[in-house]
């Protein structure tokens, strides 16, 4: 039903935390010939992770982004920031199944990894069932539909 629209960049943001997570999933969307906007960090000194996850949450929300992705060592931060956007479901995925199921049921349109939990190659996995699978639609939209607040 609806899949992303890769003709847009994919946005990627992080605190320090995330930092090394985050140049893994930049590489791994190279290999992918996925175009993406860093939304920073640039480095691992020490930020706060919401000066990177709103902006990344913007560019989702005003459709200048596919979606978004978010790292910090919980991704508990990231998430709660970047619900706070109206028309952002933000999704804290610790593994594939949660992955696939914040897309398939929840139509999750920023995927957020917890950098400090997750093994190496896991997040890319993650990335990878998120962007490529569709939601459900159905009795999930009804769900999904009652999520924003007017």
């Amino acid at each position: 039903m609806n899949i992303f629209d890769f003709s847009k960049p994919i946005a990627i943001g992080c605190d320090h935390a995330g930092f090394d997570c985050k140049e893994d999933l930049i590489s791994f969307l190279e290999g992918e010939g996925k175009t993406y906007k860093d939304f920073g960090t640039y480095n691992k000194d020490s930020v706060d992770y919401p000066d990177f996850a709103h902006p990344v949450a913007s560019a989702v929300e005003n459709g200048e982004a596919a979606f978004g992705i978010l790292l910090c060592g919980s991704a508990n931060g990231v998430a709660i920031t970047a619900n706070k956007h109206q028309g952002i479901r933000a999704a804290l995925c610790w593994g594939e199944e949660v992955a696939e199921l914040a897309r398939k049921h929840n139509n999750a349109n920023i995927i957020c990894i917890p950098a400090r939990f997750v093994r190496d190659g896991d997040a890319e996995k993650m990335l990878d069932i998120f962007m490529n699978t569709a939601f459900e639609g159905g009795r999930h939209a009804n769900r999904v539909d009652k999520i924003a607040v007017s």
